[in-house]
């Protein structure tokens, strides 16, 4: 259950967190995305209850993140996919578990691989430059305030830190 809100909160981050929810909508998100569509398959595969599966959907649904179409009408029975939003979300899950694999692996090891369908090679996500392709780093990169910078909720601590002027 989520006890903060993030949605005051003048900030990218906070705001992307307050859109994901919590933290069976990644694993959610990840399932839709390696195509287990169907309710019952998230079900069988999170250990979630049906309840909790239904506000999820419902939460990542009404964010845009997921959307559903009826595969059956009597009863209605209804398959989720990942709306555009959604899909754009994938690549920062597979740098997530990326990290995940190096830091928190499971006991019997790396549960998933990702290959790059381009070269054809097995990948590891980085995170890297969109204008050099250089890898990004908390040596090689530097932040600094953005036009939408404001002291705010989120951000407040901002300019001090970056050492230039956010309007209030």
């Amino acid at each position: 259950m989520r006890n903060t809100s993030f949605a005051e909160m003048h900030c990218s981050l906070a705001q992307s967190l307050e859109v994901m929810g919590d933290w069976w909508s990644p694993l959610i998100l990840r399932d839709l995305y390696l195509g287990l569509d169907r309710f019952d398959q998230l079900v069988g595969d999170l250990g979630i209850s049906r309840n909790l599966l239904t506000d999820r959907l419902g939460t990542l649904m009404a964010a845009g993140l997921v959307t559903r179409a009826p595969y059956q009408e009597n009863p209605v029975r209804y398959a989720y996919s990942l709306t555009q939003s959604g899909r754009e979300l994938i690549p920062v899950l597979i740098a997530l578990t990326a990290w995940g694999d190096r830091w928190a692996t499971p006991p019997a090891g790396q549960p998933i691989r990702f290959t790059h369908t381009t070269c054809g090679k097995s990948t590891t996500a980085t995170v890297c430059c969109s204008e050099c392709s250089g890898e990004l780093t908390t040596d090689n990169t530097i932040p600094s305030p953005g036009p939408g910078g404001r002291t705010a909720p989120g951000t407040a601590l901002i300019a001090t830190a970056l050492g230039g002027p956010l309007r209030g």
